[in-house]
């Protein structure tokens, strides 16, 4: 017999999160993953928090959005609050019950200094790091870097001389023509964000307001293990690899570092070798810096090999993560985004090498 709809609701309803979400789910192991980490965090978010007044959202709620967003590309922070608020997944996710009422979205606009700034962010990057550490699934031998331009919040329009302090007189958005006009770094500066360079990475690409990225690859199994974040420069790239070969754990151990064609430059070289760190780095057809000392062993074309697969978290964290074009001002900021994003990476490279996550399932 077919049956008919009852558009009548209940008055009473007495639903369990926790018996919706299926045991299978990948998300259950990545909460008891994450909160975990965050209970080691209490000195942390004790220290940017008032003792007396009315109590916040929990910063670890607010975390856990954050992941939520990273993971299932939710585009804003508006969008994100929406979700939250009719998908019980997500509310069992953040620790939230089906009676709760969700926070505004400039929450996280508020909490964004306090809350999602650089120290924090780093805080839990090495936090999944160490987890990482102690399952065995880092080597502190064998390294890649790399580094990738991050488009800035910003457009060619905002790029002014320094010096120039009229009002356009055409409203928010004048007609601009650029044509032989020069404009470089040195004499313009983004009047939306002063930390975006014009910047182009080749010579066949065309140039954006960005900012770059850098990230240190451990090789055993391609986890992310530093990240920087600097102004875009022909000479980002060499800083950013040593200042983190610098930061790196068991600094006196002799280790490894893979790299493109980028970092064939004597300085980087010596660096390297400052360091203690072999570098690998892949050879210019010309006046290159790399010599058969470098190339003639076994070890240099396995990390020539290796390295490429450091495109793999680049690409995670631009087409999933949403860092292909940051909505956020200033380095600063990008910063902690950025750090939240690669977190979230190795979390789900450590459950992919687990064998419970599931990205099809989540």
């Amino acid at each position: 017999m077919r049956g008919n709809q009852d558009f009548q609701g209940a008055m009473f309803s007495y639903i369990s999160l926790e018996e919706r979400v299926p045991q299978t789910h990948p998300l259950r192991k990545l909460r008891a993953a994450v909160d975990a980490l965050l209970a080691t965090m209490n000195r942390e978010f004790d220290a940017v928090y008032a003792r007396r007044g009315r109590p916040s959202v929990p910063p670890e709620m607010l975390l856990k959005a954050l992941l939520l967003q990273i993971l299932f590309s939710i585009r804003s922070e508006r969008q994100l609050v929406e979700a939250v608020n009719y998908n019980l997944l997500y509310r069992w996710f953040v620790g939230l019950n089906i009676e709760d009422k969700v926070w505004d979205h400039s929450t996280f606009s508020a909490n964004r200094e306090r809350l999602f700034n650089e120290d924090l962010a780093r805080a839990f990057f090495e936090r999944v790091k160490h987890t990482a550490d102690w399952a065995k699934l880092t080597s502190d031998e064998h390294f890649s870097v790399d580094g990738t331009l991050i488009e800035a919040w910003a457009s060619h329009k905002s790029f002014k001389r320094r010096d120039d302090d009229q009002t356009p007189t055409e409203g928010r958005n004048p007609e601009v023509d650029f044509k032989g006009q020069q404009r470089c770094n040195d004499t313009h500066a983004s009047t939306t964000d002063a930390d975006a360079r014009l910047f182009k990475k080749s010579q066949g690409d065309k140039s954006r307001l960005c900012h770059m990225g850098h990230i240190l690859m451990e090789n055993r199994n391609g986890l992310i293990v530093d990240v920087e974040i600097t102004h875009a420069s022909g000479t980002a790239e060499r800083e950013a690899a040593l200042a983190m070969l610098k930061r790196r754990d068991n600094k006196n151990k002799r280790a490894t570092v893979g790299a493109d064609k980028g970092y064939d430059s004597k300085a980087f070289i010596k660096g390297c070798r400052k360091l203690k760190v072999t570098p690998h780095v892949a050879a210019k057809d010309k006046h290159s810096a790399v010599d058969a000392r470098i190339t003639r062993h076994e070890g240099y074309k396995t990390s020539q090999k290796v390295r490429k697969r450091i495109e793999e978290a680049f690409g995670w964290i631009k087409t999933v993560g949403g860092l292909a074009k940051t909505k956020l001002i200033g380095q600063a900021k990008l910063t902690g985004q950025a750090l939240l994003c690669f977190a979230t990476y190795n979390l789900v490279r450590m459950g992919s090498i687990g064998g419970w996550w599931d990205a099809h399932h989540a």
